[in-house]
């Protein structure tokens, strides 16, 4: 099985920016309608992000001001997607060191492999403080898809 790269994974209709939104819960919402807008997931999978958020607490907050809303894999999900949520103000969610969530990355995998070459690429680029930074306060889709980077040569010509 061939894992997805994350820029083919991340379709220009699933990065919303700036939105202000009143807590945790209307985020992983607005994350999760966004990848549903990217046409892979079906509505249930939000339904299953908020369930994993309520049971989980915020561990999606995987450091400062950065958040990864997902769920196991569910019939709902169709092919491996993410979306770009930036929340203007920043929400909290309850974690202890990492509060105010700025950055939210919604993901959706229909399996346990498919989506690990995304999530390599995703850890690299939030491991670069400036290209952090810059995806958290990009002023369109365009340059959030320009941080991340070309389409694979595959997925670009389908």
């Amino acid at each position: 099985m061939r894992s997805t790269a994350l820029r083919d994974a991340l379709a220009e209709g699933s990065i919303a920016l700036n939105e202000p939104l009143a807590d945790r819960e209307a985020a992983v919402r607005r994350s999760g309608d966004l990848l549903v807008a990217g046409g892979q997931v079906d509505p249930d999978y939000t339904a299953a992000m908020l369930a994993a958020l309520e049971e989980f607490g915020p561990y999606i907050v995987l450091a400062p001001g950065v958040a990864l809303a997902h769920a196991r894999p569910t019939p709902a999900v169709h092919g491996v997607a993410f979306s770009v949520l930036t929340l203007d103000p920043p929400v909290a969610f309850g974690h202890p060191d990492n509060d105010p969530v700025r950055l939210v990355i919604g993901m959706a995998a229909p399996d346990d492999e498919s989506h690990i070459e995304a999530l390599r690429q995703l850890a690299e680029l939030l491991g670069d403080d400036t290209r952090r930074d810059r995806l958290m306060t990009a002023g369109t889709a365009q340059d959030v898809l320009a941080l991340i980077g070309p389409q694979t040569a595959r997925e670009a010509t389908t």
